[in-house]
């Protein structure tokens, strides 16, 4: 009687080992199926009618890749139930669907077999996706694993806890009734640290602008949620011995920060002077709104000023910082600060004349140097093609689909207010854009070349004319 469920059990254990990349495109189908049916009943919404089914789908990829991109008005379109699901939809997308099935595997078997080490592994670090050795100092030890695990379910419950209650006080003066405070603390934790940027209340941030107490809750949310989780087990067990940390970690924290205070002093030179955003604030509400903005356009998605009034040289550097985005195996999209790193480095030992690239007293191998060049010229591909084709369907200025597009791409969720307006054939290309950034495009490039064969010999050389 038990040996049907079993050969189930079997066949599923197969498709996950044999390509875990595909395993987790297909998973995020079936989530984003089963969200999408709950966003369509009568029941999530205000009005008691179904959302359309384009809207429905749009929210449901939204919510479970993290984005936090919205066809339609958040705060007055969903219900409690709707805004329930759109909070679980989140949470589930910002733990990782490999995590969350390493985890819940932990938990019924109580032990965690060298095949689900490797499944979780590969999606705490984006290179065990490839074939090959892999090096000691990539992120994390296969033995490791099990406490990473137990690091991401229990920092993911402590910050949004702590942020929760730290920004209920505020919440309260704000306006917000003690009891609905009881919801959205919560919301708005879980929103900070998976890095989404949905409101459940009308205006968004807009009571809380001058609150800069609850803004800088968020922003600590964002930044925990977009340094990844490798980066904070690192942080967990070395501490404050920033010699101890990994490679990763010191890249991560370093490329983010500089980025994090960069952008904020390019929005400040921009601008100061424009009367729609900071030209009509004081001096250090506009130097602190200009870090906010910047902390926000690497994937918080949160907004106090409104974007579509920014000029373009300030969409231009936001969708350069959403591009990038945040940390790898993070809440945050973009092709990453890592990456960036990487490049940077490459870049800088090929102008020193260096035979390898180094950082911190290591070489960065060529194989992830061949991994962040392809990151980068996937996420351009898809950027440039999703502009297009939208571009094409609405005949809008190209500043603003740019923005929108990297938005979705990056899972960073703040628009130029062309989401709002899409018709449904924008909506599906926007919607597919925000899967394929959140799935990453080298886990997509590893799902399509799962089946490529090793070649055993190798061509001549010969160096073509490059530059």
């Amino acid at each position: 009687m038990r040996a049907a469920p079993r050969r189930a059990w079997d066949t599923l254990r197969d498709a996950t080992t044999a390509s875990p990349a595909r395993f987790a495109v297909g998973v995020y189908i079936i989530l984003i199926s089963i969200f999408t049916l709950l966003l369509s009943l009568p029941a999530a919404t205000t009005t008691g009618q179904r959302t359309p089914f384009a809207d429905a789908l749009f929210t449901a990829i939204s919510s479970v890749c993290v984005t936090g991109l919205s066809t339609v008005d958040m705060a007055a379109h969903w219900s409690a139930f709707g805004h329930v699901v759109i909070y679980i939809g989140v949470n589930v997308g910002a733990l990782g669907v490999l995590t969350l099935a390493s985890i819940l595997g932990l938990v019924i078997s109580k032990r965690l077999g060298l095949r689900a080490k490797l499944i979780a592994a590969s999606d705490s670090n984006p290179l065990r996706a490839h074939g090959g050795p892999v090096n000691e100092g990539q992120t994390v030890r296969l033995g490791d694993v099990g406490s990473l695990l137990a690091t991401v379910a229990l920092s993911t419950l402590a910050i949004e806890l702590v942020l929760a209650v730290l920004m209920y006080p505020s919440l309260v003066v704000g306006g917000i009734s003690p009891l609905r405070a009881l919801w959205e603390a919560p919301y708005y934790a879980a929103m900070s640290f998976t890095n989404t940027g949905f409101s459940p209340n009308p205006g968004g941030l807009t009571p809380f602008q001058h609150d800069y107490f609850f803004l800088t809750v968020m922003m600590a949310g964002v930044f925990l949620g977009s340094i990844g989780f490798p980066v904070i087990f690192t942080v967990l067990r070395q501490r404050w011995h920033v010699r101890r940390w990994s490679l990763h970690a010191k890249l991560t924290v370093i490329t983010t920060v500089l980025l994090f205070i960069v952008g904020a002093l390019i929005f400040l030179l921009l601008e100061f002077d424009n009367p729609k955003t900071f030209g009509g604030r004081d001096a250090w509400d506009t130097v602190y709104q200009s870090f906010f903005l910047s902390a926000m356009t690497r994937s918080g998605g949160f907004s106090v000023v409104d974007v579509s009034s920014l000029h373009g040289s300030s969409l231009i550097v936001g969708s350069m910082l959403m591009f990038v985005g945040g940390g790898s195996a993070s809440t945050a999209g973009g092709i990453k600060v890592t990456t960036l790193a990487v490049l940077a480095l490459a870049v800088w030992s090929e102008a020193k004349g260096r035979p390898s690239v180094q950082a911190f007293g290591r070489r960065i191998p060529s194989d992830v140097q061949r991994v962040a060049l392809s990151v980068v010229a996937w996420g351009a591909t898809l950027v440039a093609v999703s502009t297009i084709t939208i571009a094409q369907f609405t005949k809008a200025p190209v500043a603003d689909v740019l923005f929108d597009v990297i938005s979705a791409f990056a899972t960073v969720g703040l628009s130029s207010g062309l989401t709002d307006s899409l018709h449904d054939p924008g909506k599906y290309v926007l919607a597919a854009t925000m899967l394929f950034g959140r799935v990453g495009t080298v886990t997509l490039a590893a799902a399509v070349a799962a089946t490529s064969r090793k070649q055993l010999y190798s061509l001549p050389v010969e160096r073509p004319i490059v530059g």
